[in-house]
């Protein structure tokens, strides 16, 4: 076995062996860790996320939440569109360079993102309106969601907060916006646990 092999390299070439074959993550995720710890002595990181750049690349097609399957006579190799620093700099100057989700500056320590709204791989182009500021930890917190995924998240882990620390006002407002997600029935398959 060549020892120059990627992460990705070890994921095609798990994927190549089953052509058309409908692969849950975890085992491809499994071979790739013990073929890269036989090669380098240590464990990947991140395998999950080559997995998904694959799909967002064309190599890959997406069968449902964590289903892959490569198909040879389908493989596209998509230009996944990425912002210029022009349109970056009109981004920030925008949101006055603040995270559009918590108000974190670079002053303050954070690296500041240029975030696609609707995410490159659903479509979402690298344009001034589809462009966002985030930090570094909202950024990683979003991942692939789309706002409504990622919002219900965030007032669902506000509200966890609030009513840890007994803030009634913050956790009866949370209750109120996870209400109407639930009302409209936007991203049920994110549950939110009354008790």
């Amino acid at each position: 076995m060549s020892k120059n092999k990627s992460i990705t390299d070890l994921v095609i070439e798990y994927f190549k062996q089953y052509p058309n074959k409908e692969l849950p993550h975890a085992p491809v995720v499994d071979w790739v860790e013990e073929q890269y710890i036989k090669l380098y002595n240590k464990k990947p990181r991140d395998t999950w996320r080559a997995i998904r750049k694959l799909h967002q690349e064309g190599l890959l097609i997406k069968v449902k939440k964590g289903v892959y399957k490569y198909d040879p006579n389908f493989v596209e190799k998509k230009d996944l569109d990425d912002f210029t620093p022009e349109v970056k700099k009109a981004i920030l100057e925008r949101d006055n360079y603040r995270c559009v989700i918590c108000g974190r500056t670079a002053k303050e320590g954070y690296e500041l993102h240029i975030d696609h709204i609707l995410p490159k791989d659903k479509g979402g182009e690298a344009t001034f309106d589809n462009g966002q500021t985030l930090c570094s930890v909202c950024n990683f917190r979003k991942k692939n969601y789309n706002q409504t995924e990622s919002g219900k998240k965030m007032f669902i882990r506000l509200w966890e907060t609030a009513k840890r620390i007994g803030d009634l006002e913050t956790q009866k407002f949370c209750e109120e916006v996870l209400n109407t997600y639930e009302k409209y029935k936007i991203n049920g398959h994110i549950e939110w646990e009354k008790e």
